[in-house]
């Protein structure tokens, strides 16, 4: 084991005090800088730092010249300095001039100097610097010394990054852990947001870096990991994580983490290298992180995550600090997080809440529907970004493109003001058209609804003018309740969203669960594809107490209303006329209780699964309307797994042969008279809903925010000769020309708005 010595931890103890004591930043820098060149018994101890032009500046020196200080400069990858900064490992040479690598600067007089030892000086993994000590004799630097120089970098970084340093930097430049930064990602909310950064996950601030006992601190992280260990253990035996689940993988992965013997003894080594139980967790997953994210096989890279979270954890044990303690929001609070649940999304002030930003979840996500349904604004898969941002950080959100700037500079800020203040004209533009007729220039009325799926979002009705609710996703009540809603609760929540709904119609999706709408609460087997596993309605026949507790608390909740029934996932006829029996004996049930039960109780089905296309004629005669789930049916017609987006962006879901499909069940509800509504995320899609109506699609549901522009394209549209051109691409091709090419086109040459 590498050890440290009494004199180096004397080092430690003097850097503590160094930085307690009342001096000017650059004498504490200077001071620094002599200390360790002191203890190392080095000729020269220089610190260099990045900037944000990707430049590193030296910083400070003992034994180069004075006056190169904040004069010289390497660029990222440049001499050994730079070597150093962009690869984040240490560099130790014995003749340093006669590396390849060696960068000559005139100006600090360092060519004399032959033995090198340099290590990065790392915060969060990002690389803040480089800490070189020097000597003029060839002299080899052992692990001892390494090890001793990165546990003093350490301590650098965390002064580099507390705002006494600013006054270092010059005018008009600043520090690369503070440059902005721009994220690409995926848009899972429309809209513009300007706000600043609460992490959902805060990183535990060490502030006790140096220890004054080693053997207690060693106690206290053996002590730490125990109870960490016995804390994973005891998740893992809980009944909902079975054998092959997601979640059972991940804590497996901690678990193996937890009981590396090689993570837990570069954390004892660093504490005997004089660093705090706490620092000694921060310094090795630096490094670790640093390595790390300089690797290009996913596989690894999914692994850093674990760590991460491994190392966040064992924190919260050495601090007492508890997990998502602080709820509080500032105004325009951002959400920054590698992932979420729509539960803890709810947790929140909405409305302080202006955005959330992950480095995970795909449009499809719970969380993102959620987001939608809540008009917040939301980018996902923004990769590494928690780590890069701080709670305060300056954040902007362009929801529509997906992409983040982080820290922006004036210039981005000014630009995403004017698109913000166009935006609200637009949204007043908007509200202006609420209360016209959603009918085409030449005379096609399209019926405009809501999806939903929380009270919360149901006012909004009255501000877009929609005609109704044209799917209220039952479920979410499920997945953010830490147990099954007891009969009463169901109740509660329908009727207020009938109330609030009043004269406009709401239909309610029967209970969607299973596949990747995890109900904790809920035991499950283990599925090798969920997503055709035994999930939805297939589930609520199976379990048919959930299934007429439900249909129960809607006839209940309705009150003699009128009552709209959506069974989801249909995959013969035979599974609808089994739901319809559960539902009529509720109906009598409930009559027996005395209850009032209406006269208008529409019973309709959703058509994602393929096999049903072939069905409709034995269905529509059985129901009362049809609902077509796209997200489903497009995942299942081109065999692509809508959570992956390495082949969920593959297919065009408006190309010839989803379009087609689509169309059957269009001309199905016309031959047998039923209407048909599509409530899948196409709708809300300005050309995606023209290709819709294209195939003579007329009811339309979608989330709220989309309505506005969607009614406006239709107010613009002349439909007929569009659905004239796109019923012959769908008979005989379209001349090597794509569905959107087509649609494209129409809108130029209309010069319908979408968007």
């Amino acid at each position: 084991m590498v050890t440290i010595s009494s004199s180096a931890r004397g080092l430690l103890r003097q850097l503590r005090e160094t930085m307690a004591e009342p001096l000017a930043s650059q004498d504490r820098l200077d001071k620094i800088v002599s200390l360790i060149a002191d203890n190392m018994q080095a000729d020269v101890c220089s610190f260099y730092v990045l900037r944000d032009d990707g430049a590193l500046e030296l910083f400070a020196t003992h034994g180069l010249k004075a006056e190169s200080v904040h004069m010289t400069t390497l660029r990222l990858g440049e001499g050994l300095v730079g070597l150093i900064a962009a690869e984040a490992v240490p560099l130790s040479l014995e003749d340093a001039p006669s590396h390849p690598s060696f960068a000559y600067r005139p100006e600090t007089g360092e060519e004399r100097y032959s033995s090198f030892l340099g290590v990065p000086v790392l915060r969060s993994g990002q690389t803040l610097g480089v800490l070189v000590v020097q000597n003029a004799n060839h002299r080899h630097y052992g692990e001892d010394e390494i090890e001793a120089m990165l546990t003093t970098a350490t301590i650098l970084a965390e002064m580099v990054a507390t705002s006494d340093f600013d006054n270092l930097i010059k005018p008009g430049s600043d520090i690369d852990l503070r440059r902005p930064r721009m994220f690409s990602g995926v848009s899972l909310s429309d809209g513009i947001a300007l706000g600043t950064v609460v992490l959902h996950d805060p990183r535990v601030v060490v502030s006790n870096f140096i220890a004054e006992d080693t053997e207690v601190e060693k106690a206290r992280l053996d002590a730490a990991l125990a109870s960490m260990r016995v804390s994973i253990d005891a998740m893992l035996d809980r009944g909902d994580m079975l054998t092959g689940s997601d979640h059972r993988e991940i804590l497996e992965t901690y678990r193996m983490f937890a009981n590396d013997r090689g993570w837990v003894n570069r954390m004892t080594e660093a504490i005997d290298n004089g660093l705090s139980a706490e620092a000694a967790v921060e310094r090795v997953q630096n490094d670790t992180r640093a390595r790390m994210m300089r690797q290009t096989d996913p596989y690894i890279r999914d692994r850093l995550h674990d760590l991460d979270d491994l190392a966040n954890r064992l924190l919260r044990v050495l601090t007492n600090s508890g997990l998502h303690a602080q709820r509080d929001l500032p105004d325009n609070a951002v959400l920054v997080a590698r992932n979420m649940g729509p539960a803890e999304l709810l947790e929140y002030d909405r409305n302080k809440l202006r955005g959330i930003v992950l480095e995970e979840g795909g449009a499809t996500a719970h969380v993102a529907i959620v987001a939608r349904s809540l008009g917040i604004v939301a980018v996902g898969q923004a990769e590494s970004i928690a780590s890069m941002c701080e709670t305060g950080d300056d954040i902007i959100i362009d929801g529509p493109a997906g992409q983040v700037h982080l820290r922006p500079t004036p210039e981005v800020e000014q630009t995403y003001i004017d698109k913000v203040r166009v935006s609200a004209r637009r949204r007043a533009h908007y509200a202006a058209l609420r209360n016209k007729p959603s009918v085409t220039k030449d005379g096609v009325e399209i019926t405009l609804l809501h999806n939903s799926g929380l009270v919360a979002d149901l006012p909004m009705l009255d501000d877009t003018g929609a005609s109704g609710v044209g799917l209220f996703r039952t479920e979410l009540q499920f997945m953010i309740a830490s147990r099954l809603p007891r009969l009463s609760e169901q109740i509660e929540l329908y009727a207020e969203a009938m109330a609030i709904a009043g004269e406009r119609p709401i239909v309610f999706r029967l209970l969607d669960i299973g596949g990747d709408k995890v109900v904790p609460y809920l035991r499950s087997s283990v599925e090798e594809n969920p997503a055709m596993g035994y999930r939805s309605i297939r589930l609520g026949l199976d379990r048919p107490g959930l299934l007429r507790t439900q249909v129960r608390a809607l006839l209940q909740a309705a009150n003699g209303r009128p009552l709209k029934i959506l069974v989801p996932m249909v995959t013969e006829t035979f599974e609808f006329l089994q739901t319809k029996r559960v539902i009529a004996k509720e109906i009598d049930r409930v009559k027996r209780a005395g209850i009032p039960v209406s006269t208008q109780i529409e019973v309709g089905a959703m058509v994602e699964v393929p096999s049903l296309l072939f069905e409709l004629d034995q269905l529509l005669p059985e129901a009362d309307f049809v609902s077509i789930g796209s997200n489903d049916l497009v995942q299942f017609l081109t065999a692509a797994d809508r959570a992956n987006p390495r082949v969920s962006k593959a297919y065009d879901p408006i190309a010839l042969p989803r379009l087609r499909a689509i169309r059957l069940v269009v001309e199905a509800g016309k031959r047998h008279g039923k209407p048909v509504t599509m409530c899948g995320e196409l709708a809300g899609k300005p050309i995606e809903a023209l290709a819709l109506m294209a195939v003579g699609m007329d009811r339309l549901s979608m989330g709220p925010a989309s309505i506005g522009p969607i009614k406006e394209m239709i107010l613009n549209l002349d439909l007929k000769p569009i659905q004239d051109e796109i019923a012959e691409a769908l008979s005989v091709g379209a001349n090597g020309l794509t569905v959107r090419q087509l649609l494209t086109a129409w809108v130029e040459r209309q010069n319908i708005p979408v968007g």
